[in-house]
């Protein structure tokens, strides 16, 4: 014996596997890890029926363009220039106009827009955007703050919207308008027009109801207070609102 004592058993401290460690990060203490339902939320954010996309020429104040809205929203893909589009194409050297008979080649294909300033089209290579499909606008109103008011000088939301309207695609059209605060005085000052271009099967009958309306106005510039409440075109709160911006921040500027 020898007063001899035997070695004492040593106690594991490991955790067991599978069981969290006690030195974990205490930063992580209260919070909980994303359940399938928030990941379900996150992937089911409303996408566009059609395939959209854009050529973008760095024209226009990036601050206010409304197809890099539409992009950074995951909403239509951004074309290089010499990349070529199967589908339908927003052009100024189209021939036809947008119609219903267009659409089956859009929901095949898509549907594309020129980002580019209405003070440089000169400066823009048009023959250099490979599309088989070039269409015009008929005539329409623009609701931006930038061109509130000014006929055919849309943006490009409202070249969109307008092309999947006038073509039966309501749904995409209002997803994106809806992405901007004044995408439904778009459809306000656009509602009778918007309506008889859907109801035109092609492109002839398009430009016969455009001629039409243009016909009845003595002023086709001049608009009254729409039924929604609407400001009239020379009291636009949104453009009002762009001015005052521009003009503080060149005074500030001048300081």
């Amino acid at each position: 014996m020898g007063g001899h004592k035997p070695p004492r058993k040593q106690k594991n401290h490991r955790s067991q596997r599978g069981q969290p460690s006690s030195s974990s990060d205490p930063s992580m203490e209260g919070r909980s890890l994303p359940s399938e339902y928030d990941l379900d939320q996150e992937s089911e954010q409303p996408t566009p029926a059609v395939q959209l996309a854009m050529w973008d020429f760095g024209q226009c104040d990036a601050k206010r363009c409304t197809g890099r809205k539409l992009a950074r929203f995951n909403l239509l893909k951004e074309l290089r220039v010499n990349a070529g589009f199967g589908g339908i194409v927003l052009s100024p050297v189209g021939t036809h106009c947008v119609s219903r008979e267009d659409y089956p080649l859009i929901k095949q294909r898509g549907l594309a827009v020129v980002d580019c300033s209405w003070h440089r089209l000169t400066d823009v290579p048009f023959a250099k955007l490979r599309c088989t499909a070039p269409r015009l606008l008929p005539w329409l109103v623009a609701a931006n703050p930038v061109n509130y008011g000014r006929p055919c000088e849309l943006s490009c939301v409202e070249a969109l919207a307008a092309a999947l309207l006038i073509c039966g695609e309501e749904e995409t059209a209002h997803l994106l308008l809806g992405k901007f605060k004044w995408g439904h005085s778009f459809l306000s000052l656009n509602k009778e027009l918007l309506k008889a271009y859907s109801e035109c099967k092609d492109s002839a009958e398009i430009i016969s109801a455009q001629n039409a309306w243009i016909s009845k106005q003595q002023n086709p510039q001049a608009f009254h207070d729409s039924d929604d409440g609407l400001p009239p075109l020379e009291r636009n709160f949104n453009h009002m609102k762009i001015e005052a911006e521009e003009e503080s921040e060149s005074e500030e500027s001048e300081e």
